[in-house]
């Protein structure tokens, strides 16, 4: 336990923790690879748990290809419509 004054030490082996500051420092893509690689291996229960977080985390949300399927949708019917109109 840590006295006054003193900052624990961050939960997770090296590994994890370099993951996660890649991922801070904004290098997604790397953090992504790191957490990958780390679960290919056998790591123990907390730094699994900690690498499927950053993974998680890091996931495009599903609601954005929705998003973009419908815009790519309106897109093409404004595209015909003009084409259309002008043709």
């Amino acid at each position: 336990m840590a006295k006054g004054g003193q900052t624990p030490e961050p939960p997770g082996s090296p590994e994890v923790r370099a993951a996660w500051a890649r991922k801070e420092a904004g290098d997604v893509a790397g953090a992504r690879r790191d957490a990958e690689r780390l679960l290919a291996g056998t790591p123990s229960p907390e730094d699994r748990a900690l690498a499927e977080e950053l993974l998680r985390r890091s996931s495009t949300p599903r609601a954005l290809y929705g998003f973009a399927l419908l815009a790519a949708a309106v897109f093409t019917g404004l595209l015909l419509l003009a084409w259309t109109r002008y043709a």
